[in-house]
């Protein structure tokens, strides 16, 4: 999944999560520096995510073709609490969703060596990947 339409599907499962009480994207937030992202606000919490992308293995930007790849979800899990961090509450939202495309969902501050920055690494069927940081 390409950074693009996944800041589409982001934006449709947040809408709909009772939790969350605003999501649009980084364009429409009037960001121009980042290309690609949302805007989340949960409770008084507004955070920022850019969203950068990784293709599969071997594949070429001008000749990959974003078709979805499914297989088995990642486990849902807890559904997001309003009182969860950022990084916390989209992981739990992603996976919530279970959306076949997702292989895996990993939390950079729950890394074996954990990152200071906030953000999770989404892996989908297909070998793409995104990365989604907080800022």
């Amino acid at each position: 999944m390409r950074p693009a339409r996944f800041a589409d599907f982001v934006v449709d499962i947040v809408k709909n999560d009772p939790t969350a009480s605003r999501v649009q994207t980084l364009a429409e937030a009037g960001d121009t520096t980042h290309p690609c992202g949302v805007v989340i606000t949960v409770g008084s919490t507004q955070t920022r995510w850019q969203f950068v992308g990784q293709l599969p293995e071997g594949a070429k930007h001008d000749t990959f073709t974003d078709e979805p790849v499914t297989g088995a979800p990642v486990p849902a899990g807890a559904a997001p609490q309003a009182g969860d961090d950022p990084e916390a509450w989209f992981a739990a939202a992603l996976a919530h969703a279970e959306c076949p495309e997702i292989a895996a969902i990993e939390r950079w501050s729950t890394r074996q060596n954990p990152s200071s920055q906030k953000g999770v690494t989404v892996t989908f069927h297909n070998g793409a990947r995104v990365f989604a940081r907080a800022f």
